[in-house]
């Protein structure tokens, strides 16, 4: 989504006065700087191609993505260890963006509670404008470093949680305004941008920079910034639960089974984890209210459903630990 200045510049009437016209000017002059804005002229009859050929070259931009990714990964797994620490003394992972950016975080948040049986209050995903953005443009509302901070407010933060700002342009208020205010409240704060020297960089603790370079369609940051975001948010979440104890090896363990089709894969995990029959499948989840980690733990350790949950509680939810405890004893 652009922002309500972006907007505007081409709006009849919109530059009529000489304090608009600099408003105006200087943020194209900003945006001229930034390589997610950069014009290509070799793609300036692109439309003129044939369907093919135009998804050609889409794919092959696209391709160059995961290189991009791949050069900020000493970065990003230092980010997620500092975030796992946190999370693992009670903080919340809390994503804020605006427009591409903020859905992105969004859907990296909500898919959390189903993968890794996580509450819905540890991973939050916040979108300037608020619930409604996910689908129609609030106006002015990523300007706003002072609702980015109203909106971490109302979540009451605190120093054991992490904030990632979230911008392909890295200059977007709202992501700056949030990691700012969760800095100064002591929270650990990370910046993911795609455009080197960004502001939102500078302000986070952790500056994640993957620059993905001028799209296909100029400005259009949905298509290879938001897909380095998308990766990026990826490996944040899912290598943080790997952290955390919620998977054994690279099963999902903690996987919630709220559909058929999640109970399912919930009996498929435990064969994988366990090698045991149907039945005893079935005997375990049904002595462990379904919990797969918990199930696993029964079968593998020979112990009860009320000492699995023991061990479990007693492990962190590490289930390599748990099962080390009961070896032992």
């Amino acid at each position: 989504m652009t922002s309500t200045t972006d907007a505007n510049t081409d709006t009849p009437g919109a530059t009529g006065t000489p304090e608009a016209s600099g408003t105006y000017g200087e943020l194209r002059a900003q945006l001229a700087t930034l390589t997610t804005e950069a014009f290509r002229p070799e793609l300036a009859e692109i439309d003129r191609l044939s369907t093919e050929e135009i998804a050609r070259i889409m794919n092959g931009e696209d391709a160059t993505v995961p290189a991009a990714v791949a050069e900020r990964l000493p970065q990003i797994a230092a980010a997620i260890d500092a975030t796992a620490e946190r999370m693992a003394r009670g903080g919340r992972l809390i994503y804020a963006g605006a427009g591409t950016a903020g859905r992105l975080g969004v859907l990296d948040a909500s898919e959390c509670p189903p993968t890794f049986n996580t509450d819905p209050a540890e991973v939050v995903g916040l979108i300037a404008g608020g619930p409604s953005a996910m689908v129609t443009a609030v106006e002015g509302a990523e300007d706003s470093k002072e609702l980015a901070a109203a909106d971490l407010d109302a979540l009451k933060l605190t120093a054991d949680d992490t904030v990632v700002g979230i911008s392909a342009s890295g200059r977007t208020p709202y992501a700056i305004g949030a990691v700012e205010h969760a800095r100064a409240r002591g929270a650990l704060t990370i910046g993911l941008s795609c455009n080197a020297d960004s502001a939102l960089a500078a302000a986070a603790e952790h500056g994640l920079e993957v620059v993905t370079g001028p799209e296909l369609l100029t400005g259009s940051t949905r298509l290879k910034a938001g897909t380095a975001q998308k990766l990026v948010l990826n490996m944040i979440s899912t290598v943080t639960m790997i952290r955390l104890g919620k998977t054994y090896g690279n099963l999902m363990v903690d996987v919630r089974a709220s559909n058929e089709k999640l109970r399912a894969r919930s009996r498929h995990i435990v064969s994988l984890a366990t090698g045991a029959s149907d039945a005893a499948i079935e005997a375990a989840l049904a002595a462990t209210d379904g919990e797969v980690k918990n199930a696993i733990l029964v079968v593998l350790g020979q112990v009860d459903g009320p000492t699995a949950a023991r061990l479990l509680t007693e492990s962190d939810g590490h289930l390599r630990a748990a099962l080390a405890a009961v070896r032992t004893t």
